[in-house]
């Protein structure tokens, strides 16, 4: 008599399942842009590169458009992502494929970030919060091609009473006028008050005429119950204070 399993043999194996095909990568400019907005979305704070960053950007002026050689064109013409936020917009938008609508985009990330440093500055001790003053004078200033000299004016506090710019020149020229710096603290009631400015050239390093002017105002001030707490000078190389390396 036959054994069982020669009479109803095992059925045969079935045939392994093919693999799934990989899906093809999509290398549209739609594509791209979403791979760029995950990166952006579920990545770090350096997730992009600076250049893809602008590219980013710039999707708010170009609904299809690749705008990555616009991107790197803005860096390769005005040197660095921050120097690009910095420009004026008429110069960004002659870079080829930047437009008004894409000039708008990088302005708005530029007043953004100002005013997120400032709302760390605006109601705090400003002696207090150092770190934070330095933010904001450096997202608005360290990248100016010209030079911009500014007065904090502070209460008894320390508080912000007023930020003015008292004199917007060329890469060569600043001024800052005693008298007029120290009438204004007494017409606004400010008992202490900061001076910045900028050096374009990148280099914070203080000059002779800088340290001179400095004291000139703290003797204005002295006279008339006005403390000169500092005077900050900020470059794209970092700042220096006047009071921290011993010059007042």
């Amino acid at each position: 008599m036959q054994e069982a399993e020669d009479l109803f043999p095992a059925p045969a194996p079935a045939p392994a399942p093919a693999p799934a095909p990989t899906p093809a990568r999509d290398h549209s400019a739609a594509g791209h842009r979403a791979r760029l907005r995950e990166r952006l979305l579920t990545g770090g704070p350096d997730a992009l590169a600076d250049y893809e960053l602008l590219e980013f950007l710039l999707f708010a002026g170009s609904s299809r458009a690749d705008t990555k050689p616009a991107a790197k064109a803005l860096i390769a013409r005005f040197g660095s992502f921050a120097a690009v936020l910095e420009a004026n917009p008429l110069a960004v938008q002659e870079v080829k494929g930047v437009g008004e609508a894409g000039a708008a985009a990088l302005k708005s990330v530029s007043l953004a970030a100002r005013r997120m440093a400032k709302g760390k500055v605006k109601g705090q001790p400003v002696l207090a919060s150092w770190q934070a003053l330095l933010d904001y004078l450096a997202i608005d200033m360290a990248n100016l091609n010209r030079e911009r000299v500014r007065v904090l004016y502070l209460n008894t506090q320390n508080r912000l009473i007023l930020d003015e710019i008292v004199h917007d020149g060329t890469i060569d020229e600043g001024a800052i006028y005693p008298r007029e710096v120290i009438h204004k603290a007494l017409d606004i009631g400010a008992s202490a008050l900061l001076l910045v400015h900028n050096h374009p050239s990148g280099s914070p390093e203080p000059s002779r005429a800088d340290i001179a002017i400095t004291k000139k105002i703290m003797e204005a001030g002295r006279n008339l119950g006005i403390t000169v707490h500092d005077h900050v000078i900020i470059g794209a190389d970092g700042h220096v204070s006047l009071r921290a390396k011993g010059l007042i």
